[in-house]
């Protein structure tokens, strides 16, 4: 009777111990949605301000069809992408064409005195920090939940409970990595 009694805490001990390791990976998991949604809203942003600023240069920049065209195709594929890789890819894209629409606006002297164009361009630089923050949280809130279901003993739950790894989100080019410098 004893030792029906101690087997009984004992296996009470066990399934306390499980519940507590699932409901801390749950909590995770959940934390890294937030992350992404984060993200996935500063991107937005990004795209909406993008459209404002090919739209305000476009009368000015006439002879450079093929720089804008690109910015708006990058932005296209940045709106339509599903999911996280999709949307790395999509995003490192339109970093690189904005980069060169800053290099090509440059040599318009006229650019420099818009007052919308240079208020677009304070609003992308500011929006750039803010999607540099949100990329941040997301991405420790995905190392910890990694950790979480690589390390032992909590790795017997995550795998019992199919909870699996998450993707970072990191920009494939290096040079893509910083913000886009905007300066006239």
């Amino acid at each position: 009777m004893l030792t029906a009694g101690i087997m009984s805490f004992i296996l009470l001990l066990i399934a306390l111990w499980g519940i507590s390791i699932y409901n801390r990976l749950i909590r995770l998991r959940n934390l890294k949605e937030e992350g992404w949604s984060g993200v996935d809203v500063q991107l937005k942003r990004r795209h909406d301000l993008v459209g404002n600023l090919v739209n305000s240069v476009k009368g000015f920049m006439i002879h450079e069809r093929a720089v804008l065209d690109e910015v708006t195709r990058h932005r296209a594929n940045s709106q339509r992408a599903q999911n996280m890789g999709e949307s790395v890819a999509a995003e490192s894209g339109l970093s690189g064409a904005l980069g060169r629409l800053f290099a090509v606006m440059e040599n318009y002297p006229e650019l420099k005195s818009n007052t919308n164009v240079l208020d677009l361009q304070n609003s992308l630089e500011e929006l750039e920090r803010e999607i540099q923050m949100a990329r941040r949280y997301y991405n420790g809130t995905v190392r910890d939940l990694n950790t979480n279901i690589q390390t032992f003993p909590s790795n017997l739950v995550a795998r019992r409970f199919g909870f699996t790894e998450a993707e970072f989100f990191e920009l494939e080019n290096v040079e893509e990595r910083a913000a886009p410098v905007v300066k006239f």
